[in-house]
């Protein structure tokens, strides 16, 4: 696996060794202890989740405070724009916003730790995406922001409105989010 750092500082893109041949390939989507030895980042993961998504859907922009997540987030089948968001109020980084594009094909990972809202845009006909994260789902704690917040300037790859569940609707701006220290 190669790391690769990005823009903003902690996430991190990790890129498998794919071996293959004319029956497909294979590759280790996980690995604890090299994910510890090649990134310094020593965490239990304690839940995976998985969603499978049609073309159009956006899913975000997540994440719990208290009790927030690290993820490791990989596409299982067709490809997604990814979005992160930094939330840590006193980062450089603090409201700057990371995207990517994440794909079955390309098989990369993508390292979102503790601290960020995290979304994503369905760009194939369906997408299955599956994140491990390190700490569990807390309903109490949910927090939203707004996929199209002016403040973060998002461009996002839309065609047309994308779909949203009703709380995705209702996502809060930066400037009304409960942030982290």
């Amino acid at each position: 696996m190669d790391i690769i750092n990005t823009a903003i500082p902690g996430v991190l893109i990790l890129k498998p060794r794919i071996f293959s041949d004319e029956r497909g390939h294979f590759f280790e989507s996980h690995n604890q202890r090299e994910f510890v030895r090649l990134t310094g980042i020593d965490v239990d993961f304690v839940q995976d989740n998985q969603s499978r998504s049609r073309q159009g859907v956006l899913r975000g922009l997540h994440y719990q405070n208290p009790q927030a997540q690290g993820k490791l987030v990989r596409v299982l089948e067709g490809e997604i724009f990814d979005v992160v968001v930094d939330l840590r109020r006193d980062a450089a980084t603090f409201g700057q916003s990371l995207s990517l594009r994440l794909s079955a094909e390309n098989a990369h990972g993508l390292w979102v730790p503790p601290g960020f809202a995290h979304g994503f845009l369905v760009l194939s006909a369906v997408a299955g995406v599956l994140y491990k994260t390190t700490d569990y789902y807390a309903p109490q704690h949910e927090r939203c922001i707004a996929w199209n917040d002016p403040e973060l300037a998002i461009a996002w790859p839309l065609n047309q409105e994308p779909e949203l569940s009703p709380k995705d609707r209702l996502g809060s701006s930066l400037r009304d989010a409960v942030v982290f220290k």
